[in-house]
Order: C-alpha cells, then sequence, then structure tokens
C-alpha cells in the first residue's frame, strides 16, 4: 500500500500517469477514493498523486483532529511534495481540500506551482458553522454510503471527530486566510457554482478572495451544487484544461 511517513504516521496515497506533478486534495469527511475520476483525468498530462489527509480514507487514524485541520493537510501536501523530489506541484482541491491548497500555496510558496481550488468558502461565522453541522447531522443512506466508500467500516469515527473539530470553531467562526491571500505568488484558478447549497454567499467568497490574489482567475458555474468540481464535472474539466496548459506551454 503506497504511503508516506508524516509527524511519525503514515498517509496513504493512490497515484497514476507521468509528467509534472499535480496532487489532488479532498474534502472534509472525503478521501481519495472518491476521486478516481480526477485521478485518471489528469494522470494524461501530470504525475497525478491523491493522498488521504491526515486521519481520513486508508491513512493512519488520530486520536484527536488538529484544531485547524486544513492548515495541518496542507503542511502534509507540502511534506509530500518533497516525498516526491519533483517539485513544484500543482495543487487541485476542493472544498476542505481547497482551502489546504490556498494555505500550501501561503505557507509553503517553494513547493506550489500553481492551484485550482474549487468550491470553498474563505470565512464562516459562528451562524454558518451551525448550519453546516445542522445540515451534516440530517444523515442519509446516500451519504452514509458516500462515507463507507471513502474510509471505510470506522466512517462514523471519521466523519464525527471532523464534526468535532469544525464545531470548536462555533464560537469565534474562522476566517481561513486572514489577510494573506496577498502573499500568494502562484497562479490560482477558482471554480464553483453559485447554485451552491453548502457554502454560504460562495459567489461574494469567491470573487472577495479572485480579487486579493495577486494571479488569479474566477470560473463562476450558474448551475450544480456542492462541489462543482463533480457536479459540473466537463465545465471544471475544461477550465481546470486551460488554466493547466497555460502553465506548461
Amino acid at each position: 500500500m503506497p504511503h508516506f511517513e508524516w509527524r511519525g504516521r503514515k498517509l496513504f496515497y493512490r497515484e497514476a500517469g507521468e509528467g509534472p506533478p499535480l496532487i489532488i486534495l479532498h474534502g472534509n469527511a472525503s478521501s481519495s477514493a472518491m476521486h478516481d475520476g480526477e485521478l485518471a483525468h489528469f494522470a494524461g498530462s501530470f504525475h497525478t498523486v491523491a493522498p488521504d489527509l491526515p486521519g481520513c480514507g486508508q491513512s493512519e487514524r488520530l486520536s484527536r483532529w488538529p484544531d485547524h485541520w486544513w492548515l495541518e493537510s496542507a503542511r502534509a501536501a507540502a511534506a509530500l511534495v518533497a516525498e516526491m523530489n519533483n517539485g513544484p506541484a500543482i495543487l487541485v482541491g476542493t472544498s476542505g481540500g481547497a482551502v489546504a491548497a490556498i494555505l500550501g500555496a501561503i505557507e509553503q510558496p517553494h513547493a506550489v506551482r500553481a492551484v485550482v481550488a474549487d468550491s470553498f468558502g474563505r470565512k464562516w461565522a459562528p451562524s454558518d458553522i451551525d448550519a453546516l453541522l445542522t445540515h451534516r447531522h440530517r444523515i442519509t443512506i446516500g451519504r452514509m454510503a458516500f462515507w463507507q466508500k471513502a474510509h471505510g467500516n470506522d466512517w462514523q469515527a471519521v466523519v464525527e471527530a471532523d464534526s468535532a473539530m469544525i464545531s470548536s470553531w462555533r464560537d469565534t467562526g474562522i476566517d481561513f486566510f486572514d489577510d494573506r491571500l496577498v502573499t500568494v505568488k502562484c497562479p490560482v484558478l477558482l471554480t464553483a457554482s453559485s447554485a451552491d447549497t453548502l457554502v454560504p454567499r460562495i459567489e461574494a467568497q469567491a470573487q472577495s478572495t479572485a480579487d486579493e490574489l495577486g494571479d488569479a482567475r474566477l470560473e463562476l458555474f450558474h448551475s450544480g451544487d456542492h462541489p462543482a468540481m463533480w457536479s459540473r464535472r466537463e465545465d471544471f474539466r475544461r477550465a481546470a484544461d486551460i488554466f493547466l496548459g497555460r502553465l506548461t506551454a
């Protein structure tokens, strides 16, 4: 089982293709198992790697999730780039993985060539976090199937740990980037659906993020849901291919 060591724990990953490195970062309560389609698509042009971020999928479980799991995931992704020894890498993230991708560009600029960040919110007020957790607690057969595929038989423990971590921000809310977006030096593609029912005020949030980034393009789709990577799959891949093609031209 392919894995790399990070802070004394084994993190699993999947890989395919040859070429410049591209890393796919999954969202909260998800895993690389849900990204077979993206892995196959990007493997046509890149050495594509999809890790299971800390505590998720087939990676080693955590006794307690870090309060800022997204930042720890960004650092784990940078460690994977170093392990691959052929960076800098393109980071493609969706939802919480998109947050991790941008944090990676902020914290580890030497490791990140470009970012594709899909369907995320940069700021969550306490009321937004309450709404997110209420939504997650409405467990359906479809969600159970998703989480079991992502994590295996202990999926409930993983989802509860992730929810507890998110809940720790209930009193204060969270601004993932503070005023640090201006420090990002690499090109960034932002994608989102204006019909996203999970991320609050996604159009305004995506636009403000694009405005603060020095080199950013925003593709906003007017239908679909969360995440646009899956609900508008063909449009997302077309936008990503154009963006990435300009990097390698």
